[in-house]
């Protein structure tokens, strides 16, 4: 018996780090690199996938390589992304853009004239800047215009007011639509009106535009990963649950009190045991009817991490890059004790949906070597049968290469796609290609891929958006850690993830950040303080950077 209490301590001990890092996304390597530059090793990451990389993933197709996640680097200049891309070679900095003709075209296949796409498209981009502004001044919008799509409707309706044909109305409306069906996809909603018009400029645009890495997004992943030990990786191990304060800490403290604000007002704690008295910390000698084992747990001060499989893992604190959407569906059972009730509450609020890709992949070139995007002006995007109506949500057709189409769903059009085979998607795309184009010869494909993140269990959607209702400082609300008692100087359970950057949610160095930043919070006090953490940057990048991270 004493033998079996023996080693079953033994267990714990071996499974016992000074940090336990929960996802092998990028926010959770940014962390990993993070302690590895700074000369600490002592921590584990678990992966719930048999991979690494979260929503960063590229497959092979036949003739092709493509990415399912991540695409595009948002932004040049104080992007640690880019920074990181250009230091390992994968983008180089002299880079020619290919032209890039659109054309739009109505469901008869009649293409829109040049110069009314690109009227209408500047008065789109017109008003989605004036919505961004509600946010950095105080004037308020109009009565009643709660969400960004209400907002932007109304503006079109005032412009096509002047317009006395009803033709030229029309169509112009159609782009209008066609515009706000590509804003869903970029924001990550089922309609504009489910994104707050108040908080559109939130979000931080960094310039220099989208960069794409030409061997493809997933190439990060080697920068990101060739430091870090292979038995530092534990994949296929989906954690069940956090335990980051003991049963006996849990049953002392006030259920009202799920958590309280400290002094140091980015401290949520749970009820300081200082403050029990001796009587009931004695437990009514409970603790003597506990196993040997249950007593190393309640005797652990740091956090318990039990994953799907059985394994345990100790560690002293916890860095969770769990996405949105699996809090969304699991954070109530996912932390013992429960989560402060205003992190429940601003997980619901934000808006974590669906956006998915369809590749089509031709063994021959059919388009017009000019033409790089065609936009499909649907005429009725309303019908009750999602069946007869999802691919009408589809804006338009990429050409990535001449032999590569790209199509972009959003929203419950997207769940719906998820349902269904590639084979009956391929030959709905080419019904819509022949329509649009009014070309009955354009051929079926031969590999058809669409990808599935809201089904996927460990993402369950794709990105944050701040839906009408939320606010940045939910953002905020999610990324405050967790700390045990108000006397700890170092947090219990920290939080890192695009959800949790509050300028950059929905991106990539978003999550970079937010990583990095969880890890400098745990090595704080015992270094000094760096600036930047991205590798052969400027100084001016050095500068912004350290702005971002220090704000």
């Amino acid at each position: 018996m004493g033998d079996e209490n023996l080693n079953s301590r033994k267990k714990c001990e071996e499974h016992k780090y000074n940090v336990v890092i929960i996802g092998g996304g990028m926010a959770g390597l940014a962390a990993a690199n993070h302690f590895l530059k700074n000369g600490m090793e002592d921590f584990i990451i678990l992966e719930a996938r048999k991979r690494i990389g979260g929503r960063i993933i590229g497959i092979p197709l036949k003739n092709h390589h493509v990415e399912l996640g991540a695409n595009y680097i948002h932004g040049v200049l104080g992007n640690p992304i880019y920074e990181l891309a250009m230091a390992n070679g994968l983008i180089n900095i002299i880079n020619i853009p290919k032209p890039h003709k659109v054309i739009a075209a109505t469901e008869d296949g009649k293409q829109v004239p040049f110069g009314v796409l690109h009227e209408i498209h500047e008065a789109y981009v017109c008003f989605l800047r004036r919505c961004e502004e509600y946010f950095l001044c105080q004037y308020l919008p109009p009565p009643d215009i709660n969400s960004v799509g209400e907002h932007i409707n109304l503006e079109a309706a005032i412009y096509l007011e002047r317009l006395p044909n009803s033709e030229e109305k029309k169509l112009r409306r159609l782009i209008f639509d066609c515009l706000l069906r590509r804003e869903t996809c970029i924001s990550g909603c089922n309609s504009m009106d489910d994104i707050d018009l108040l908080e559109l400029g939130s979000y931080t645009e960094l310039q220099g535009g989208n960069i794409v890495i030409p061997s493809g997004f997933s190439k990060i992943l080697g920068p990101m990963t060739k430091n870090i030990k292979p038995e530092q990786i534990l994949s296929n191990h989906p954690v069940e649950t956090i335990i980051w304060d003991s049963e006996r800490h849990s049953s002392m403290r006030n259920t009202d009190d799920v958590g309280e604000e400290s002094e140091d007002s980015d401290k949520t704690v749970i009820e300081d045991i200082s403050r029990v008295s001796t009587s009931e910390r004695a437990g009514d000698s409970a603790e003597s009817k506990l196993s040997n084992q249950e007593k190393f747990n309640s005797k652990h001060t740091g956090v318990q991490v039990m994953c799907e499989n059985g394994q345990k893992f100790f560690a002293d604190h916890v860095i969770c890059t769990i996405p949105l959407g699996v809090l969304k569906s699991k954070a109530n059972t996912l932390f013992q004790p429960s989560l402060p009730q205003y992190k429940l509450e601003s997980i619901d609020r934000l808006l974590f949906g669906a956006v998915d890709k369809i590749f089509l992949e031709y063994e021959r070139p059919f388009l017009n070597p000019d033409i790089t995007e065609i936009m499909l002006l649907w005429d009725n995007t309303t019908s009750e049968d999602m069946s007869k109506s999802w691919y009408k949500k589809i804006y338009s057709f990429v050409k990535v290469t001449e032999t590569l189409l790209l199509g972009w769903v959003s929203g419950k059009e997207a769940e719906y796609l998820e349902t269904l085979s590639m084979e009956e998607v391929g030959s709905t795309c080419t019904m819509i290609l022949r329509k649009f184009l009014n070309d009955p010869f354009v051929p079926e494909p031969q590999t058809c891929v669409c990808t599935n993140w809201k089904k996927q269990p460990y993402t369950q959607g794709s990105y944050t958006a701040i839906a009408v209702g939320a606010s940045q400082s939910d953002i905020e609300s999610l990324s405050q850690p967790l700390f045990r008692n108000v006397h700890d100087k170092k947090p219990v359970v920290l939080f890192a993830g695009e959800h949790t950057h509050s300028s950059f949610y929905s991106t990539v160095h978003g999550a970079y950040l937010s990583g990095q930043i969880a890890a400098r919070r745990l090595l704080a006090p015992d270094i000094e303080e760096n600036i930047l953490d991205c590798p052969q940057s400027n100084d001016l990048n050095t500068w912004i950077q350290g702005i971002q991270l220090d704000g």
